[in-house]
């Protein structure tokens, strides 16, 4: 019997920072296209924004709860994309539905397979969405990205009030912050006319204030491992 962390997207950025930060010992998964660099943390490799791989991801998650029987679990849905930046109308529209898809849709689905593998099982589950500020500010360019976070945001306040009333599972919503990953360093290189705010960004790269995935993955790891009430939607800079 072990503990089992389940983390989406870990293959760079703030997803890998959380997988290789886990404040307790655990068995470390990451579900991606590509896989993480760290061959301590095991792979599943799946394309979230493709809705055929879902079932499959679940099955795989199920799997490792039945065979390893953890007395805690914990799955954070971090993969997500910017891809395609740009106006709704303009931008391909088959890079727009894998948007939508990725970030709006996907962790719905795994976040209800997740909680079916853990019904009626004892133990601590925590189910936990990396949100964005995105999810409540409008943001020209990212029509779908945007959309998909305030999807996430609003079903940890439903599924949460769900678990409050028939279930123990805390899920929670938590937006990291502007952090220094290879997202931000695309939203610099994208042009005024896709993304208007570009500006915006220039200026919080040269003035320094952009956080380390590393630092960010500490702050969200100590919120869990404090307790975050099931069904809130935080932004870790408010802790």
């Amino acid at each position: 019997m072990s503990d089992l962390v389940v983390i989406t997207g870990a293959s760079s950025g703030l997803g890998l920072a959380l997988a290789q930060s886990v404040p307790f010992p655990a068995k470390v998964v990451d579900v991606s296209r590509s896989g993480p660099p760290d061959p301590a943390i095991e792979h599943i490799s799946a394309d979230l924004s493709d809705p055929s791989s879902w079932a499959e991801v679940g099955s795989r998650i199920a799997g490792l709860i039945e065979g390893h029987q953890p007395e805690r679990a914990v799955l954070i849905h971090a993969a997500g994309t910017l891809s395609p930046i740009g106006f709704a109308g303009e931008v391909d529209t088959d890079a727009y539905t894998r948007n939508v898809m990725l970030n709006g849709a996907s962790g719905q689905v795994l976040g209800h397979l997740f909680l079916e593998a853990v019904r009626k099982r004892p133990g601590r589950f925590d189910l936990v969405m990396i949100s964005s500020g995105a999810a409540a500010s409008t943001y020209p360019g990212w029509s779908s990205y945007g959309a998909g976070k305030a999807a996430l945001d609003q079903w940890v306040r439903n599924v949460g009030a769900e678990q409050k009333t028939r279930g123990d599972v805390r899920v929670s919503s938590i937006a990291p912050g502007v952090l220094a990953t290879a997202m931000q360093a695309q939203i610099r290189d994208t042009p005024e006319h896709d993304f208007p705010n570009v500006e915006r960004f220039h200026a919080l790269h040269d003035d320094g204030v952009l956080v380390a995935p590393e630092e960010a993955a500490g702050r969200i790891w100590a919120a869990i491992e404090r307790g975050i009430e099931t069904g809130s939607v935080i932004d870790i800079r408010d802790l």
